[in-house]
């Protein structure tokens, strides 16, 4: 006789929670990669903006091609490995606005705050949204699902980071602060633009 296997809604919540963290975890190692970046423009600072150009535009013509039932090798793969439900099969614009985020950043901010900017978006959102969903059981009200767990790793990431960049507790305190907050707003994707930017902003306020 053939056995009959019955999953409970348990299970199958178990099993999607899981699928949701393994796809967070991908998407979010490629967010924190993005680290790399003032290093690279410190070597080479047109050929690496020159390359992200590119690649968007690579990104976006394989994005366009999937969404309409022609994949592109390698490149399609990785998208759909990394998209989350919500994502389903649109147009994933968070590479967009990452890379966004980082090629302004670079060409509006000079050196150390582009680099402040940066990895604040790599460390302080990377690892909160990680964190929220590994950790995050405590949501805060009106934010559409932010966890308390969440904006406490993206404020320590954030003033971690700061402050090697800086070297000022309260210079770190502000950026953390800020960053914090722009990282509870439901922004969805556009917080990859946003954070950069005003993280970077903020420090050549503060360091003149």
């Amino acid at each position: 006789m053939k056995r009959l296997h019955i999953f409970s809604g348990s299970d199958i919540a178990i099993k999607q929670r899981s699928v949701d963290v393994a796809k967070e975890i991908f998407r979010k190692s490629i967010h924190m990669f993005s680290a790399l970046i003032p290093l690279l423009l410190k070597v080479a600072y047109t050929p690496v903006l020159i390359l992200l150009f590119l690649a968007l535009i690579v990104y976006c013509v394989s994005e366009w091609a999937r969404t309409h039932g022609h994949d592109i090798p390698l490149i399609s793969a990785v998208t759909a490995a990394a998209a989350r439900q919500r994502d389903g099969d649109r147009f994933v614009l968070g590479p967009v606005t990452l890379v966004l985020g980082i090629i302004l950043s670079a060409i509006i901010w000079r050196e150390d705050a582009a680099s402040a900017g940066i990895f604040a978006l790599a460390f302080g959102d990377g690892l909160a949204s990680l964190s929220g969903k590994l950790f995050g059981q405590i949501k805060v009200p009106l934010t559409r699902g932010k966890t308390v767990a969440g904006s406490l790793t993206c404020f320590a990431a954030i003033f971690i980071t700061s402050f090697l960049v800086s070297g000022k507790t309260w210079i770190a305190l502000c950026l953390a602060g800020t960053g914090m907050l722009i990282e509870l707003l439901p922004l969805k994707d556009f917080d990859n633009v946003i954070i950069p930017i005003a993280i970077g902003g903020m420090y050549t306020l503060l360091v003149p």
